[in-house]
């Protein structure tokens, strides 16, 4: 499947999910003095997250041109030493301003990859922030992912920041693997790791953004209604 077709089964499934296609961005952000480059999908709907405007549509489809160098999302350090890290990357993202929430957005992500794109089951690991007992029930309870197959990880791994301030939230993050015979072989696992965190042998694929904060120079709040934020990288 060659990356054009990933990018039109990816709107037409949402769309079809009632998603109004929005196109991508300026890689320079509007009226948003804290971002250089648009790093992410959301960027553009930022306002919409914290209700300070109302969209046409409160379900929206993109695939965002993005660039990160620099900032809290910077992947510049390991461009080059892996095969996962651009600069410049898409990101396709699927939206909800209030709409729908964790139950919705992880059985859309579930059911675009393993029945949209075939990728069988077995192959697909899940991550949830430690403290989201309602994300870990809806996978393993209504998707059944097996209990194994699902970490508990903290904010560093699970929670999302746009950058020093904005909206934020803990996600969910898919991984897919690649195979025992792409294992790191130096890698030396202790109290702190999980099998998962092989970043040879496994790769995240998706992350589902569960926005329900908002960071300020005040401090940290609860947005007007929780929504959901989701990115997946074309090239992997």
């Amino acid at each position: 499947m060659d990356a054009q077709s990933i990018r039109q089964k990816f709107n037409n499934y949402f769309i079809n999910k009632n998603h109004e296609k929005i196109n991508s961005s300026s890689l320079i952000p509007e009226n948003d003095p804290t971002l250089l480059f648009a790093n992410a999908g959301m960027n553009q709907f930022k306002d919409y997250f914290t209700g300070n405007a109302i969209p046409k549509n409160k379900r929206a489809v993109t695939i965002q041109k993005c660039v990160r160098a620099g900032g809290k999302h910077n992947d510049l350090e390991n461009v080059g030493l892996t095969s996962r890290h651009h600069t410049f990357f898409e990101m396709l993202g699927n939206f909800s301003f209030g709409n729908y929430f964790k139950k919705e957005a992880i059985f859309f992500a579930w059911d675009f990859l393993t029945n949209e794109l075939n990728i069988p089951e077995k192959k697909l690991f899940v991550t949830v922030h430690h403290s989201d007992n309602e994300a870990y029930d809806i996978w393993t309870n209504i998707i059944g992912i097996n209990k194994d197959n699902i970490f508990r990880k903290g904010d560093k791994d699970n929670f999302w920041e746009m950058g020093e301030f904005g909206p934020c939230g803990p996600c969910s993050e898919i991984f897919y693997d690649y195979g025992k015979e792409h294992a790191d072989k130096k890698l030396s696992l202790n109290k702190d790791q999980d099998f998962i965190d092989d970043e040879c042998r496994y790769i995240e694929i998706w992350n589902l953004v569960f926005m329900q904060f908002e960071k300020t120079p005040e401090g940290k709040f609860d947005l007007p209604k929780p929504s959901i934020d989701t990115g997946t990288g074309l090239e992997r």
